[in-house]
């Protein structure tokens, strides 16, 4: 045969041989390799999420369509939900928080159950407190964080991303701790923050949640009037993002906490120019969450500045904005609480995955014996209990009563109401809803304009029917008449430590405290105060001349 030497030629026969073999090899170590090698190889995909992350920062719009791709092609569950999450940051930082909530809570299709991870489930849970942080539900957020943050040997974690996500935890609780004023708890949240940013080498993400806690930061030393401290750390993070160049998001986040400082200060064009800056890099991007916040800025310094023309225009930019925004959050509510029982149950889930098989049927059993033993318990003592709890429900209203000296004959009317009452709540379920309305009303949620009882009990997770029957009998009124004071007594509290205030027109303050009309808030404020707005104003303004 031509082109084989003729000393080779006795060879051919094994020729196939030789190939089947090689091949054979090729094949065992190709399917070897994707055993353990899923889909994307780590590197890859921590290069991947990385860009996706900073996407997020850059353009939402970019960074749904980016992270889809990705999502299509990686099997591995791990990936999707962390792809999934940034997806939904996405969406939220539109105030589209149905879609939000929607893909975030995402399923897979069958077979993956058994491949749950502890990364998995921690990665939900932040999920879900994150979820319940965007719509308001600032309670509910800051008890799943509470949980997560108990586990010790979590804390102790070196795994990369379980630090990554301790270190995303941490800021979050410390917004909740800011949203009630907590501010030097708040600040106690980000230094631990900050410590599960520091490890090994640089990425993105790591970056840019370092950027946002030191805007953060600077917001709580403002909020402790610790006003020079609070700018120093603001000018040093604007610069570090203009030298990155790319991230309109975060630009547009420091310059509107640099127009807060301003604007105390009293410095209200300044407050307009950083408010120009920061505005610049996001008028053509869709993050309309973070413009509303922009448009009520831009409301207040040309209030302050007497510059009614363009008042008028940011301020119904705010309104209108603001409406969708709250449309879409009551949608997202909504949403959230169906997903809430399909939450609760992959975690009963999940944890019977860790269980060992052999144990099952015992633990079952246990929990068997143990419901059995507590119904017998709640069947015997249960009329002793309640006799116990209505006792000290009347006890405490006692003590209450007489804190605020009310009339006999009014204290008379009000335990025999109670006597009517006690049988359909008990005290230790009045006190729980006390505590949640005492920590709700320092959120300044009663200032929605759209606020009602039923929005009242999603944030709070109360029962409508118990949240009216509180409010009518600890609060002496009914719900309307319960929030329009809250509302009345927050203005008149700015209205008295904020000088600014005393500047704004009554029909802004109407639309600040909530109201729908200037009438309405007038009303309000004489029946609350038992004088006028503009009254009560120049009383402040001659005390503090005097």
């Amino acid at each position: 045969m031509p082109g084989i030497p003729k000393e080779n030629q006795y060879n051919r026969n094994d020729l196939p041989q030789k190939i089947l073999k090689s091949n054979t090899w090729i094949l065992f170590f190709i399917l070897l390799f994707s055993i353990f090698i899923p889909g994307q190889s780590a590197p890859d995909f921590s290069i991947s999420t990385d860009k996706a992350f900073q996407k997020l920062y850059q353009n939402p719009d970019e960074c749904i369509s980016y992270s889809q791709s990705l999502l299509i092609s990686d099997k591995n569950p791990e990936h999707k939900i962390i792809l999934r999450k940034i997806i939904s940051q996405a969406y939220a930082l539109q105030g589209n928080y149905v879609q939000a909530v929607n893909i975030s809570n995402q399923k897979e299709e069958g077979g993956q159950k058994e491949k749950a991870s502890h990364f998995i489930q921690l990665f939900g849970d932040y999920n879900l407190a994150d979820q319940y942080q965007n719509l308001g539900l600032y309670d509910q957020s800051k008890k799943i964080i509470a949980r997560i943050l108990a586990d010790r040997e979590l804390l102790k974690s070196s795994h990369l991303k379980e630090r990554m996500t301790l270190a995303k935890l941490f800021q979050l609780q410390a917004i909740n701790a800011g949203v009630t004023r907590n501010y030097e708890v708040a600040l106690q949240y980000l230094d631990k923050s900050d410590q599960y940013l520091h490890f090994d080498g640089h990425n993105e993400e790591k970056r840019i949640l370092g950027q946002e806690n030191i805007i953060f930061r600077a917001t709580f030393l403002m909020k402790l009037n610790k006003l020079e401290e609070s700018k120093k750390l603001l000018d040093t993070v604007i610069q570090d993002i203009e030298n990155h160049g790319d991230n309109a998001f975060l630009a547009a986040f420091a310059h509107e906490s640099m127009s807060r400082f301003f604007f105390i200060k009293e410095e209200y064009a300044t407050a307009v120019k950083y408010l120009d800056q920061g505005f610049s890099k996001i008028e053509k991007l869709p993050y309309h969450d973070i413009k509303v916040i922009f448009y009520e800025l831009y409301s207040k310094n040309y209030l302050a500045l007497n510059n009614d023309e363009k008042y008028h225009y940011y301020n119904n930019l705010y309104t209108d904005q603001k409406t969708k925004i709250d449309s879409s959050k009551k949608e997202g509510i909504q949403s959230i609480v169906k997903l809430v029982e399909t939450y609760h149950r992959k975690n009963i889930e999940f944890q019977r995955q860790r269980k060992l098989s052999q144990l099952r049927l015992t633990v079952t059993l246990i929990l068997f014996l143990i419901l059995a033993t507590a119904v017998y318990f709640v069947y015997e003592s249960g009329k002793n209990k309640d006799l116990k709890k209505q006792l000290g429900f009347f006890e405490n209203l006692k003590e209450r009563e007489n804190a605020i000296q009310a009339p006999k004959t009014e204290i008379q009317k009000v335990n025999k109401n109670q006597e009517k009452d006690s049988s359909k709540i008990s005290k230790e379920k009045e006190d729980e809803i006390l505590q949640k309305l005492k920590e709700w009303e320092e959120t300044d949620s009663y200032l929605n304009r759209n606020m009602s009882i039923s929005v009242l009990s999603a944030q709070t997770g109360i029962n409508t029917k118990y949240l009216s029957e509180v409010i009518n009998t600890h609060k002496e009124k009914n719900f309307n008449a319960y929030i329009n004071e809250l509302r009345i007594n927050h203005v008149a509290h700015l209205l008295k430590t904020d000088p600014a205030y005393l500047n704004y027109k009554v029909s802004y303050l109407a639309e600040h405290s909530g109201f729908s009309s200037h009438g309405a808030f007038t009303n309000v404020f004489k029946s609350v105060t038992g004088m006028s707005p503009n009254t009560y104003i120049q009383e402040i303004i001659k005390n503090k001349r005097s």
